[in-house]
């Protein structure tokens, strides 16, 4: 398996640190700026090869639009990909749109359970979800992948790659920081940064 990953761009709300999840919310120039980014370094990395790979984002519209900005730097019709419900971000139920600072004014109890075993943590919500859930649809994501692929999704997904792929513990990999101006590449050599 070859794969190319990316993590949307910077959004409005990742500067405020408010818990997107599954709402979609748009990127802001600093994210156009980083899918632009990305779209020229990975057109250097794949060179001819561009348009012999499999295009999937997820369907919210700060991946779709990530995609589209790193196609068109790579000289591809924006449109030409594919979405899969499966790559949508963890939802965090009724945090969706609060900082954890403001979740901790009424919830204390509830973020320090959070910060002890964030793999596991289910937010309140009917709608919610733990990155163990997440994991769950992510791994059937992988072993669908029948070609080499560029993937745009999550940070909640990547971190699920880290785990499945990398073989980090899931407390290390809910830990991670993933940023959202660099290519992760999965063959089988293992999962990296570039």
């Amino acid at each position: 398996m070859l794969a190319y990953v990316i993590r949307h761009g910077q959004t409005d709300w990742n500067v405020d640190e408010r818990l997107q999840g599954s709402k979609d919310i748009p990127l802001n120039e600093t994210g156009r700026r980083q899918a632009r980014g990305n779209g020229d370094m990975l057109g250097d990395i794949l060179g001819e090869t561009v348009a012999e790979f499999d295009y999937v984002a997820s369907p919210l519209w700060r991946t779709r639009e990530t995609m589209e900005l790193v196609r068109q730097q790579m000289a591809l019709s924006p449109e030409g990909y594919r979405t899969d419900e499966r790559l949508i971000e963890l939802s965090f139920g009724d945090w969706e749109g609060l900082t954890l600072g403001e979740i901790a004014t009424k919830e204390a109890s509830l973020v320090a359970a959070r910060e002890r075993n964030k793999w596991a943590f289910l937010p309140p919500g009917e709608s919610a979800e733990s990155y163990e859930i997440l994991s769950r649809r992510i791994a059937g994501w992988l072993a669908s992948i029948e070609r080499q692929t560029v993937c745009v999704c999550h940070g909640g997904v990547i971190r699920c790659l880290f785990k499945l792929v990398g073989g980090l513990s899931g407390h290390d990999a809910a830990l991670l920081d993933v940023p959202q101006d660099r290519i992760l590449k999965i063959d089988d050599g293992g999962i990296r940064w570039l």
